[in-house]
């Protein structure tokens, strides 16, 4: 068996749950480090480092697109309570953060898609986010960040995010991120 095929269950060093789906064990360790860089490289300050150390990996699959049978999505589940320091003035979570989770959430369906395709992943940069803000989610309650690949290769790739409200049972937030191969540095003499 590569490690890349499909095998049995993930358990996570960081948050001790068990990751579900049928992404292979490398891809979920893989991203299961990803969320949690904080923690394993304490001394370098990312931002939104406290947020990522919340994130709970729930599941990662890869499968076929239920669109378009012949090309394959990367989906990604994350989880987590609301703490008072991703909160606005109101009392319910920012959008700020909400915008944050879109970005760096998505992100993890594509590079879970990349590594099933080929084995490595490339890092590329935002080129556009939009959001759309349905409901408010507030202190204690649970978000859960579903995430899919929409389309991957070339200079671009699309995802797709739905933010619910596990409480309530309603989406809090939806977005779609775009992101692009980052421009070579030009040279200045």
């Amino acid at each position: 068996m590569s490690p890349f095929d499909s095998d049995s269950t993930f358990t996570s060093p960081y948050s001790h749950n068990v990751v579900g789906g049928s992404a292979s064990t490398h891809i979920k360790k893989l991203l299961d480090d990803l969320v949690h860089t904080p923690s394993r490289h304490p001394q370098q300050k990312l931002f939104a480092s406290t947020i990522m150390d919340s994130m709970i990996l729930v599941d990662v699959s890869i499968g076929s697109m239920p669109e378009e049978s012949s090309r394959l999505e990367g989906k990604v589940v994350l989880q987590l309570v609301l703490p008072t320091d991703m909160l606005n003035l109101a009392n319910t979570v920012h959008g700020g953060c909400l915008a944050y989770f879109v970005d760096f959430c998505s992100s993890l369906a594509l590079v879970a898609l990349d590594v099933h395709q080929s084995n490595d992943y490339t890092l590329s940069v935002s080129q556009a986010l939009n959001i759309v803000f349905h409901s408010p989610a507030a202190f204690g309650e649970t978000i859960r960040i579903v995430n899919m690949s929409v389309s991957s290769g070339g200079r671009s790739a699309t995802g797709r995010t739905e933010i619910w409200n596990e409480n309530h049972k309603r989406i809090v937030a939806s977005g779609t991120h775009i992101k692009m191969l980052p421009s070579s540095p030009k040279l200045k003499l």
